[in-house]
C-alpha cells in the first residue's frame, strides 16, 4: 500500500524557514515522481514543484525559485522541501503527492504535470507578518 506522510510544519516568523518531508513506502523508489502542493484557506491549490527519479532535478514554480529546494534521499525514500525566507504568503497546508510507475520512460515534465494518484495528509505551515 502506497503511504505519504508529510512532517516538518509549523509556525515562523517572515524570513524564518522550515523544512518539511514527506516519507514514502509501498512503492520503488527507483521509479516515480513527487510533487509538492499547497492550499491556503479559499483558495485553490496550487503547485509547489516536484522531482522524479527521471532525471532527479527538481522544478519549481515562480512564486518559490530562490526560497525553497526540493531534494530526495534513496536510501530513506524520503523528499524534502526545505523553504527560506518564508512569507506570510507562504502560509497554508503543504502536501506531498506521488505518480508511481512508468516515470522513467517517459519525458521529464519540468512542469509538474504526473498523474499524482497518491497523496498525504498535508502539514501546516504557518507564517506570520
Amino acid at each position: 500500500e502506497v503511504e505519504l506522510v508529510e512532517s516538518g510544519g509549523g509556525l515562523v516568523q517572515t524570513g524564518g524557514s522550515l523544512r518539511l518531508s514527506c516519507e514514502a513506502s509501498g512503492f520503488s523508489f527507483d521509479d516515480y515522481a513527487i510533487g509538492w502542493f499547497r492550499q491556503a484557506p479559499g483558495k485553490e491549490r496550487e503547485g509547489v514543484g516536484c522531482i522524479s527519479s527521471n532525471d532527479n532535478t527538481p522544478y519549481y514554480v515562480d512564486s518559490v525559485k530562490g526560497r525553497f529546494i526540493i531534494s530526495s534521499n534513496y536510501a530513506e525514500k524520503t523528499v524534502y522541501l526545505q523553504m527560506d525566507g518564508l512569507k506570510p504568503g507562504d502560509t497554508a497546508r503543504y502536501y506531498c503527492a506521488a505518480d508511481v510507475g512508468g516515470i522513467n520512460d517517459d519525458y521529464v515534465d519540468s512542469s509538474c504535470e504526473y498523474e499524482y494518484d497518491y497523496w498525504g495528509q498535508g502539514t501546516q505551515v504557518t507564517v506570520s507578518s
